[in-house]
């Protein structure tokens, strides 16, 4: 095997880097999503992956949700916090 140097092992960990994985969304994974679409507002397993650390909500490109599904998590976290089930900002 031909030894890589230094600057051809940066290359590749570069490409490495942009080639990421296609983000499916996780309620709709077969593209077809079931009807009422409703995500529970009391399932914060899945609601907590959804905020960062801060407590923002994350954004569909980095949830990999389709659009129908992005709203109805955003209802969710919505409703949650307003229960206080979710907080709005970080314990700091």
């Amino acid at each position: 095997m031909a030894a890589y140097n230094k600057t051809e092992v940066k290359k590749i960990r570069k490409k490495r880097q942009r080639l990421k994985k296609k983000l499916r969304c996780r309620f709709a994974p077969n593209g077809k999503s079931p009807h009422p679409i409703y995500v529970d507002y009391k399932d914060l397993k899945t609601l907590r992956q959804m905020i960062d650390r801060e407590g923002n909500m994350l954004p569909r490109r980095k949830t990999g949700n389709c659009a129908k599904w992005q709203r109805a998590v955003r209802e969710a976290i919505l409703r949650a916090r307003f229960i206080g089930l979710l907080p709005y900002v970080s314990e700091e």
